[in-house]
């Protein structure tokens, strides 16, 4: 007998043909969700992105960028899917790769809890298995909701200086952790360039991550500190995975970001 594809309907509403067992061969073009399958379904795992640097012993063949994927490489492993995000890979490459034959699953992820629904539903539905363990854990984690405290901006680059907007995971993961984004207005775009006095006026406090731009000690808060060298405004350095990377990193992130936020939570 011969087994019936089945058919579903990624994020986006594309539809998407399956085996009943789920994917043998997947091709992940989104770090998070390499890491993702990377520690729960390893061997189905065939390739990643240059990107793609969790887990640290991750061994697949590598596909190039995000924005750039190598399509001929990535046929060649003849993956049975591959997974791409909405914001991190180009439509572009999602046709080209379906042109080809290639069955591709898109990811939407805008808040906290829509990255918990596509987790979820890459591995109950797309996957046909249970929700892994580090879901389970990722999704208490994070249900509690901090009250609103400080007024918080997240640059995400500089020269020109990008910040998170509305609808992002960061943003929501921010408000989740009591803060309130200086720059979520739906109008403005989800990654709006702003001006650094803007930045300054807003914001009670600046979180500069270390990725996608290196911030650090010594990159970034300069730009918020008085001419006579006192801090004009709060800053603090995070790992950039923290406020970013949803899957199995959000199971410590939580965590790690408290901490660090320790001095601005009262």
């Amino acid at each position: 007998m011969v087994n019936r594809l089945r058919l579903l309907h990624d994020d986006l509403g594309a539809a998407v043909e399956l085996p009943p067992e789920g994917p043998a061969r997947i091709v992940s073009l989104v770090p998070s969700l390499t890491e993702a399958v990377a520690l729960t379904a390893p061997e189905r795992l065939v390739g990643a992105t240059d990107w793609c640097t969790h887990p640290a012993d991750l061994e697949v063949a590598r596909v190039r960028g995000t924005k750039n994927p190598d399509l001929a490489a990535i046929a060649a492993l003849r993956p049975d899917l591959v997974l791409c995000n909405q914001e991190e890979n180009r439509r572009l490459d999602v046709e080209r790769l379906r042109e080809r034959g290639i069955p591709v699953w898109v990811t939407v992820v805008e808040s906290l809890d829509g990255s918990l629904a596509a987790l979820r539903r890459v591995f109950v539905e797309v996957l046909a298995g249970d929700a892994p363990g580090w879901l389970l854990q990722a999704e208490q984690v994070w249900a509690p909701q901090e009250p609103v405290r400080r007024r918080v901006a997240v640059p995400i680059w500089r020269d020109p200086w990008m910040v998170v907007g509305g609808r992002t995971y960061t943003g929501d993961l921010v408000r989740r952790l009591g803060f309130a984004n200086a720059f979520d207005d739906p109008d403005a775009g989800r990654y709006p360039h702003v001006d650094l006095d803007r930045i300054r006026a807003e914001a009670e406090l600046v979180i500069l991550p270390d990725e996608p731009y290196a911030f650090g000690p010594d990159d970034g808060p300069e730009c918020f500190t008085a001419t006579d060298g006192s801090p004009a405004i709060d800053t603090v350095c995070v790992d950039g995975r923290d406020l970013t990377w949803y899957g199995p990193a959000m199971v410590a992130a939580r965590a790690r970001l408290e901490e660090a936020l320790v001095p601005w939570r009262g």
